[in-house]
Order: C-alpha cells, then structure tokens, then sequence
C-alpha cells in the first residue's frame, strides 16, 4: 500500500510539473495521426512460443491531447493459420489510452524526443470467425508499450516497436472465475509506422510556449506600442529630411547649370575702361577653355595701349576653410597673368595678380569663383 501511494504521489508530481507547461496547438482538429501495424501473435500459455505465432496486422488512428496523454482505436486481424476456412479468425477492435512516460517523468520541451516510451491500456470488442455459423464475441483487453522512435527534422514520422499482452476477457471466466488469465491470453509484438498530421500551430506535434501573466502582456503591448510610435516619428523625421536633400540638390544642380553673370567696370585715370570677369569652376584653379576669350580681351586692350596695366584680383566661393580660400582665390589670380604671360606675351612687370580671399561682389556664392581683371591707362 505504501508503494502504490508514493508512486501515486510521483505521478501527481510529474502531472503538477508538466501542467506549468502552456501547450500550443491542442485544438480538436490538431495532433491527429493515423499508422499501420505489422506482427504476429502467440497464445501465452500451453504452445509453443514461435510455433504457434501467426501474421497480424492493423490499423489505428490516434489524437495527442496533452505531451503526456494520448488517445487512440486500433483495429487488429489475426491471419488464420489453422485447417479452418475463414482467411482471418480473429478481430480486435480497442478504444485505447497511451501516457508518455518520458513526458510525465521529465518535462516536455516542445519537440518530440528521438527516443520515447509509452504506456499503452485499452479495452475493446473481440470477434471470432468460425467456418458456417457461429461466430462468437468477447470483451478484450490490451496492456502494453510503444516504443517510439521519432523520425525526420519535424518530427511527422514515427517508427514504434510494440510489445502486448491481449486478453479475452469472456474467455473461461465461468470456470476460472478470473478475466485475466494467462490462458485467455496472447503476447502480440507488431511494429508500426506513423504520421502525424500537421495542426493549428503548424507543426506535427504539440509546441511548448511560455506563458506570459497579464502583468507582461500589458507591459509588451506598452512596449511595442512606444515602439511603433517611435518608428512613425522616425519615419516623418526621414520624409522630412528627404524633402531637404531634395530640394539642396535641386538647388545645387541649378547653380552649377547657372551661367555665371559678367558685369563690367571701367576705371580710369582719365577715362573708364571694362572689367574683365574670368570665371572658374567649382575648386578649380586652371582657366577653362570657355574663359580664354576673356583672357584675350584683356590682352588685345594691352597690346592696343603700351601704356595700360593690369591688375587682377582673384576670388573663391565661401565652401571649405579660409585657409584653402586664400589659396584658391591666389592660384585664379596666378592663373589668369601666366596666361597673357605666356599665351599672349605681355609683359608680367605691367600685370599684378593678388587672392583676395572669399569674394562677395554677388548675391549668389557660387558666383564669387572669379578673376577680375581691372585696367588701368596711365596718360
């Protein structure tokens, strides 16, 4: 008695346990499963072993309704091996119950194990084919295992061994006074093949998930609620910008297609001569092959008046640091005197060349990448 109570209070345990686990995909239509059996069966007593063994087969179709109870009816034939006519003398149809005995021992983690046992108990309705007349029934009885081997990456496929002790229950029971006696009873070992159907969860099997109170729930649902506004700020924030860069480059494409405008100045001592404007491209200081008519302008006017000089000035547009400023607007004026220098042969002692830094003559920056040449007529 003390034994029987221990192990009730073990098995309650492991119930308890596994009970914290919420299961996923336990619908009516889900872990559904359909096999075939293949064996033989031999009367446990008074015959010999293998001798009197004979084929047996059938078919079961099975639900999972916890990781550690299943449910199922089985239909079994017994090949007649004896001088009667009948192809099949015996029928056994159970209602059958299966408890995962890894399952309720050890914690189910959401997939089937490779290797598990089950214990497997039923009842069912026994039927015996006689040659003419007389078929008879009984009450059977089925005690047994599974001894299941899980198959494949998802696990849709099961290969069982099952061993089984089956009892015709009706059997000599008015003489013996006993249901289960071994006389009444056969050892039945058959193999089976399986396939689990795929539920509500997308599985073949029962999926662990965990189990959340409400406290959580309304905290994660307060956490992605944030998080999905934060991601709709950040997306307006985005749209925002785009517009901005669009419209910068809008604007950056329209000053660079821009012509640059060519204003003129005269500034004599006794009379005003034009200014020359020899523009440059962004960071360049090279003179384009656009602005040598420009260039010689200012040569033609000097070498049509020996007593003339020119000074020339050189400006940059306000991008990058004042230091390469100075530079550039240098190296334009520089520019511009070793092309009449060089190109027109005027005499450099009539032509000075300064940077005067970030020009600001033009409303527009980009405007202010020039040279300007003023020249002056001493009379």
């Amino acid at each position: 008695m003390k034994k029987i109570v221990i192990s009730f209070v073990l098995i309650l345990g492991a119930l308890y346990t596994n009970a914290q686990t919420v299961i996923e995909g336990n619908k009516l239509t889900d872990n559904w499963s359909i096999g075939v059996n293949a064996g033989a069966t031999t009367p446990l007593t008074h015959s010999a072993f293998f001798k009197n063994a004979r084929p047996a087969f059938g078919l079961e179709v099975s639900q999972q309704l916890t990781p550690i109870v299943g449910i199922g009816i089985q239909g079994m034939g017994y090949i007649n091996t004896t001088l009667s006519k009948t192809a099949i003398d015996v029928s056994d149809v159970s209602l059958l119950g299966k408890i995962n005995l890894m399952n309720l021992f050890s914690a189910y983690s959401g997939t089937p194990r490779l290797f598990e046992i089950e214990a497997v108990g039923g009842v069912g309705w026994m039927h015996y084919f006689m040659n003419g007349a007389g078929d008879s029934n009984s009450v059977s009885s089925r005690v047994g295992l599974n001894l299941n081997f899980n198959l494949g990456e998802a696990k849709a496929w099961t290969l069982a061994l099952k061993p089984a002790l089956v009892y015709d229950l009706d059997g000599d029971f008015n003489r013996a006074k006993s249901r289960f006696n071994a006389n009444n009873a056969n050892f039945e070992l058959t193999a089976g093949l399986t396939y689990h159907f795929r539920g509500s969860n997308g599985q073949h099997h029962l999926a662990a998930v965990r189990a959340y109170d409400q406290g959580e729930v309304d905290d994660l649902n307060s956490a992605i609620n944030r998080l999905r506004n934060e991601v709709n700020d950040s997306k307006a924030l985005v749209e925002r910008d785009r517009n901005v860069i669009n419209t910068l480059r809008q604007q950056l494409e329209e000053a660079n297609n821009r012509t640059p405008i060519v204003e003129t100045v005269v500034e004599e001592k006794t009379q005003r001569i034009p200014e020359i404007t020899v523009t440059f491209k962004q960071g360049r200081t090279a003179v384009d092959a656009s602005q040598l008519p420009n260039v010689e302008r200012v040569a033609s006017y000097l070498n049509r008046h020996p007593e003339a000089v020119v000074a020339i000035r050189g400006y940059a547009s306000p991008e990058g640091s004042v230091t390469v400023n100075e530079r550039i607007a240098r190296e334009r004026a520089e520019a511009v005197k070793n092309v009449l220098t060089k190109k027109y042969r005027i005499d450099g002692k009539r032509i000075t060349a300064q940077g005067q830094g970030v020009g600001d003559m033009f409303s527009e920056p980009d405007w202010n990448r020039v040279s300007i040449c003023t020249i002056t007529e001493n009379r």
